[in-house]
């Protein structure tokens, strides 16, 4: 019998039972149960197996005592004592350690030529020794690593579920019964594994007898690496993962054990996600260590055959395959390169994420696969055109559906750019895509684009500088170069050849060329230049540098054409830019203003502009977008240099409007409270402001004292230091270059602390009031800037002068001299009792127009005035009433207060305090009221030109032929109509007929925003007048929609005014023409519902009964419900609209009302509720089934509900649906029944028309033979009876389809009867009708039918 062999088992306890199924192969006869064995025997046990290996050859654990002995520790390794278990496999690791290198011995004994046959049957024999030897110690070891794993997963599986059942105390008891690890199991595993890979390294050959080992023990070997791989916590352990890819790669690659390898990685790949990167790094190392392809590319024949529909429902397994092949084509680009057409069909799956996996794979193939090109012409073609087709497939994507692959090919394009893997052929290309992208309706791929975009500016290679002028001045002057050098060859072919150049080159050399060429020739070509292209042309020779020949000037022509293109592609993404800053998406916003960074630093044509446009972004009440424009702002305005920084702020305060002002003035202050413009800037700032730096200008010198204002809303001592400087330039000779130089030295004023006012009064405050009455009674100024000067400088009086109103007094009667040359209120008085006829004849309708301005801006001021003045009363009276005699406070007389708590009570009960406050607003009431209307005696100079101003107003003649004043007339109309609410009540029918009539723009919009001030200050008054409002929004002119919109947004959201029936009118505004009117709008109706439980839901079936009725176009109609059903988020709500709705058909008879209603049913999201509700509610809309279009509509309904609802529900739906589709077509052939009965009824009518005409006709001629005849009077009314029993049969069969089709009675020539002479009424009465029958010979069957019963 030949030696025993070792064959490794399916588990460790089959080795017991081997004997019975061979008696040639190596089992265990005895083994011992470790577990029972005490402590002491355990350990003398365990050291004399370890002794017997250690003593003995390498080959004792073939002994059968050694092997039962081995046997029981291992299988009972769990139970030993941790310094057992070190012993054992440091014996067991060590053995197998110095077993190895025999095997190489042994191989060389084998090749001895000398061996003779004698000896030959030894070396066998010890062959196989060491054969069983070898997969021992490989099936021991394996086995405790496998048996310590099972047990570390177990242990930590339930100290998890113990931890949240136990209490600490248990915990800690627990904790003591734990056993102590004495050894890194981690370092010991690690060892163990390495020295197994370490064993498949070697030539087996010898041992396996071919150059495969056996199935059997390949098996064991990979099914216990694939066990260790599903285990997280062991491929944390760097050096034990290393070991496991080294053993997986020799299976796999070495042995051939492919098919087998590659099924159990595609399973381990589909159910763990952790594993994809492993299983990359271990199919890597198979390649590259052995220089064999086989495994990688079995596992991408197997994702390339395996079905798209696969990869659709399994979507976790799609992921991580998707992972796998994009870290396999990072791993190894030129193998997968060669084999990615195997993966190519799956782009037309339904799958995104495998589409989104094979972007990336080729998005690596390109940056990687094709470097270093070597061999011959025909190789390096082919791969490029590879590398083309590749270029091509991803700009074909970035058109998917999927929103997912479309963010992920730009984000690959991106990745491309940054690696300097596009040539310049196809970056145009590139960037037109992204800029199409913009606009996606996607988030993520508006945000890829954005990215897209920044990552081009930064890598481009046409230069630091993509200024548009710049490009065309030299690409001209190359141009002109190009024709000298080759004037048979125009200008135009040269991009040609440039584009296939680099469409067959890999674009890296001739980036590198381009981009120093473009350098060299901008550095040489200063900016100065380009304004003057006539004396660039004259000096073309000296500017433009020689490049070289002919083909180094074509290359940088071809670069300058497409530098030229770049950037007016970027230039030309402008408006969409300013457009994604006002998205409701942070990251839009967020990108937004990234890219207008990046583009300002390239010098892109409009990206100042836009920057500017993002300032109002500050007021965001998100946060990222708040911080975001700050960021912008100090990288790109706030320089290290004071005096730069000095001279950024005062251009850009300049340069703004109104609103752009106002976020200014925000940012600035943040800025001075953070330190960020520090003194150094202030300094610098007052040095532009009093022309201590040269070149300084009255503009700048203005924007300067903007920004020094702004800031002294955070630093109040910003101003106080050049008190002087304000007067002396801001109102000198300074003011007369620039004139709104005075307004903005008023503003200043205004900002002055208590203290610094104060001082200035004490020092010039004389010279200040002379300089600012002057100002407002002059005619220095222009009247464009005069009217923002005099509110400043009328506000600064008010601030700063202690008894303001005593000066307003004599600015009103300087202003009333000047116009209407009189010392007082009386001539005026007279002027106007007597109808003012020659009051115009004299009266310079500028000066009048400033004097109205006056009179209606003092009366404001003074009215904030007073109520400043009640304020520090209030003020005033709440200290008083928290102090107590003595000067203590409330808090430090506690006990005192408590013992005499009478004063107090006294004081309540008779309602002193009660009484104070009532005097206060008494007092304040009156102060109101004398402003406008007067004392009861005597009016005041306002009060006597509140009566001329509505006169005035009321002249429309007067009013047209003077635009101006009308403008000025009719805004101090309405200053005066808010101060005064009797004024107002008496004259707001007249500025309601000025609003709606006036045939200037400027006094409509002036006159709305007065109609939103009036409705928060005289609510009760306005109320009647709502529609009229609302009408504004349908005004011709877009700026007083506009401000319309804004008023009643205001009005509304701030719970000023009820949201009246008239919303319908704001819905429309969503289609508006004007896109800043719809976007107010959409912010309104966005920021409506998110007040209260959203009113929107509850205005929703008003607004669509009104705009049914409304002409609107259909398009519109369904554009504004979309939006508005879109703003209701809330489940309950979207199920009580499909009752509401359905509920709304029974009253409507309207088809247009019908569709509608279905559409914006088929808007709703349909939950299980609402789509039971929508079924049970079918009685209501039945009726209104036979439309195709409302059809349309529920189908839309119910293929949105087959998506979502659960399997019960869903029959239901198809139920649903087959009844539908029934009663659609059971409408339908009603109707046309009814039609068809119609046109038959028409026709019957017509025919018996005909037969009563022609017996009226034959009676007519009868009358005077048949005159004497006597008729029996019962059978008169017998034809007309059977006549009408006749009709209401054919009737009644049209209705039970028995004669369903009519056919159409083509018009028959009328047969010439020979006369006849009838002597009798019945024989006549036989003869018209048998001449009637004749008539109707082509008559169709039905009418045939129906005459004949006539005639019977």
């Amino acid at each position: 019998m030949g030696p025993s062999n070792f064959v490794i088992p399916q588990t460790i306890a089959s080795l017991e039972d081997e004997t019975e199924a061979d008696d040639n192969r190596l089992s265990v006869l005895r083994p011992t149960d470790v577990a029972s064995l005490s402590p002491n025997r355990l350990q003398e046990f365990v050291k004399g197996v370890c002794f017997d290996l250690s003593d003995k050859e390498l080959l004792c654990i073939e002994e059968q005592e050694v092997l039962d002995g081995v046997y029981s520790l291992v299988r009972g390794f769990s139970a030993l004592p941790p310094l057992c278990q070190l012993n054992l496999l440091d014996t067991l690791r060590s053995n197998f350690s110095v077993l190895l290198p025999n095997l190489d011995s042994l191989s060389r004994l084998n090749h001895h030529g000398d061996i003779d046959d004698g000896y030959q049957h030894p070396v066998l024999d010890r062959i196989s020794s060491h054969r069983n030897a070898f997969k021992l110690y490989t099936f021991f070891l394996f086995t405790i690593v496998a048996s310590q794993e099972s047990n570390a997963a177990a242990s930590a599986t339930s100290s998890s579920s113990s931890s949240t059942t136990t209490t600490t105390s248990n915990l800690k008891g627990n904790r003591k019964k734990q056993p102590i690890q004495s050894w890194n199991w981690e370092a010991q595993r690690a060892r163990v594994l390495n020295l197994i890979a370490s064993s498949l390294d070697i030539n087996l050959a010898l041992l396996f007898g071919s150059v495969d080992p056996d199935e059997n023990y390949l098996s064991f070997i990979t099914k216990n690496t694939f066990s260790l791989f599903e285990n997280a916590a062991v491929l944390k352990d760097a050096e034990t993962k290393d070991a496991l890819c080294r053993i997986l790669a020799a299976c796999a690659t070495k042995y051939h054990y492919t098919a087998q390898s590659c099924a159990s990685i595609m399973h381990l790949i589909h159910k763990y996600d952790f594993v994809v990167t492993h299983m990359a790094d271990a199919v890597a190392m198979s390649e590259k260590k052995y220089a064999d392809g086989t495994l990688a590319t079995s596992l991408i024949r197997e994702v390339g055959r395996t079905s798209p529909k696969a990869y659709v429902r399994d979507t976790a397994g799609a992921e991580n395959v998707g992972r796998f092949l994009v870290e396999l084509a990072d791993r190894l680009p030129r193998l997968v390169s060669t084999n990615v057409g195997l993966l190519i069909p799956h782009f037309g799956g339904e799958s995104y994420k495998i589409r989104n996996a094979l972007v990336g794979v080729l998005g690596k193939l390109v940056a990687k696969a094709f470097e270093d090109v070597e061999g011959e012409v025909s190789s390096k073609s082919l791969r490029l055109r590879t590398k083309q087709a590749m270029l091509e497939i991803l700009l074909e994507r970035c058109r998917d559906v999927s929103a997912y692959t479309r963010s992920r090919v730009l984000n690959v394009w991106a990745e491309l750019c940054e690696e300097h893997s596009v040539s310049i052929g196809l970056w145009n290309e590139v960037a037109e895509v992204a800029a199409g992208r913009l606009g996606d309706k996607s988030a993520i791929v508006r945000k890829a684009a954005l990215n897209l975009l920044i990552m081009m500016l930064q890598h481009n290679p046409f230069g630091p500088q993509l200024r548009i002028a710049s490009f065309e001045a030299t690409l001209e002057q190359y141009k002109r170069k190009l024709n000298v050098l080759s004037p048979e060859k125009t200008a135009e072919s040269v991009l040609d050849g440039f584009q296939s150049d680099n469409d067959t080159a890999d674009g890296t050399a001739s980036d590198d060329h381009t981009m120093e060429a473009d350098e060299e020739q901008k550095d040489s070509l200063p900016d100065s230049c380009l304004p003057h292209p006539d004396e660039v042309v004259a000096q073309k020779d000296t500017l433009v540098p020689d490049v070289g020949n002919l083909d180094q000037t074509r290359v940088l022509v071809a670069s300058l054409e497409s530098g030229l293109r770049f950037s007016k592609c970027i230039s030309s993404t402008m408006p969409i830019l300013v457009q994604l800053m006002a998205s409701s998406s942070a990251t839009d916003v967020e990108n937004t203003i990234l890219l207008l960074m990046r583009c300002k630093q390239f010098q892109i044509d409009g990206a100042e502009a836009c920057l500017r446009k993002m300032l109002p972004l500050v007021f965001s009440q998100d946060k990222s977008i708040y911080e975001a424009v700050e960021n912008a702002f100090v990288t790109i305005y706030i320089r290290k240099n004071s005096i730069e920084t000095a001279r950024n702020l005062l251009i850009l305060a300049v340069e703004s409007n109104v609103g752009d002002l106002a976020a200014l003035e925000f940012i600035v202050n943040a800025l001075v409270s953070k330190g960020d413009i520090s003194t150094g800037v202030i300094s610098a700032l007052w040095d532009f402001f009093c022309f201590n730096i040269n070149g300084t200008t009255a503009e700048q010198s203005r924007g300067a004292l903007s920004i020094l204002c702004m800031a002294a809303k955070s630093s109040t001592g910003v101003l106080g230091s050049h008190l002087q400087d304000i007067i002396d330039i801001g109102f000198g000779r300074w003011a007369k270059v620039d004139p709104l130089l005075a307004r903005t030295a008023c503003i200043a004023i205004q900002r002055l602390p208590e203290e610094d006012r104060k001082r200035l009064l004490d020092s010039s405050g004389s010279r200040v009031f002379a300089i600012l009455e002057s100002l407002i009674t002059g005619f220095g100024l222009p009247d464009n800037i005069w009217y923002a000067a005099a509110d400043k400088a009328i506000a600064a009086i008010y601030t700063m002068h202690p008894t303001p109103e005593t000066l307003a007094a004599d600015l009103v009667k300087k202003s009333l001299n000047s116009v209407f040359d009189c010392n007082d209120g009386d001539g005026l008085q007279n002027d106007i009792t007597n109808g003012g006829a020659n009051t115009f004849a004299t009266v310079q309708v500028e000066k009048l127009s400033r004097y109205l301005f006056v009179i209606s801006h003092v009366a404001m001021n003074q009215l904030l005035y007073i109520e400043s003045c009640i304020r520090k009363i209030q003020k005033q009276k709440t200290k008083k009433d928290k102090v107590v005699p003595g000067g203590q406070d409330v808090h430090d007389t506690d006990r005192e207060i408590a013992n005499e708590p009478k004063e107090n009570n006294i004081n309540a009960e008779l309602g002193v305090t009660a009484s104070e406050d009532a005097f206060i607003d008494t007092l304040f009431e009156r102060a109101e009221k004398e402003i406008v209307s007067g004392g009861s005696v005597e009016k005041n100079l306002i009060g006597l030109c509140a009566p001329f101003l509505s006169k005035l107003c009321r002249n429309f003649n007067l009013m047209q032929k003077y635009p101006e004043l009308q403008a000025s007339g009719v805004l101090a109309l309405c200053r005066l109509m808010i101060i005064d609410a009797s004024f107002c009540d008496a004259n707001l029918q007249l500025l309601f007929t000025v609003v709606e009539s006036a045939p200037s723009e400027t006094v409509r919009s002036n006159c709305t925003i007065a109609l939103g001030d009036l409705a928060v200050r005289f609510p009760n008054l306005l109320e009647p007048w709502t529609e009229h409002m609302y009408a504004r929004l349908r005004d011709p002119s877009v700026s007083v929609r506009k401000n319309a919109v804004l008023v009643l947004s205001h009005l509304i959201l701030n719970d000023m005014m009820k949201v009246k029936g008239y919303i319908n009118e704001m819905a429309i505004c969503l289609e508006d023409e004007d896109e800043r009117i719809s976007s107010l709008a959409k912010l309104f109706f966005h920021e409506l519902s998110k007040k209260g439980s959203n009113p929107i839901y509850n205005l929703l079936p008003d607004i669509l009964g009104k705009l049914s009725n409304q002409n609107l176009k259909t398009e519109s109609f369904c554009n504004i419900m979309q939006f508005l059903i879109g703003s209701i988020k809330k489940d309950k709500q979207m199920d009580a609209l499909v009752e509401k709705l359905c509920n709304r058909f029974s009253g409507v008879s309207d088809i247009r009302q019908w569709e509608y209603i279905s559409y914006c049913l088929s808007q709703l999201a349909f939950t299980e509720k609402g789509m039971k509700k929508l079924i049970e509610s079918f009685k209501t809309y039945e009726h209104v089934l036979s439309e195709d279009s409302v059809m349309e509509n529920f189908k839309s309904i119910i293929s949105k509900g087959k998506k979502f609802v659960k399997p019960e529900l869903k029959l239901c739906i198809e139920e649903f649906e087959e009844k539908l589709n029934k009663f659609h077509m059971e409408k339908k052939e009603q109707e046309a029944t009814a039609r068809n009965a119609q046109i038959h009824q028409e026709k019957v009518n017509k025919i018996e028309g005909l037969v009563v005409a022609r017996n009226k006709e034959d009676g007519e001629e009868s009358d005077d033979s048949e005159a004497g005849e006597i008729i029996d009077p019962a059978m008169e009314g017998q034809p007309q009876s059977m006549d009408d029993q006749s009709d209401h049969q054919c009737c009644d069969s049209e209705h039970s389809g028995v004669c369903s089709e009519v056919t159409e009675v083509e018009p028959v020539d009328p047969e010439i009867q020979s006369p006849r002479v009838t002597t009798k009424g019945a024989s006549k009465s036989r003869a018209l009708r048998s001449n009637m029958k004749d008539r109707k010979s082509n008559v169709s069957t039905s009418t045939r039918r129906c005459t004949r019963s006539k005639q019977k």
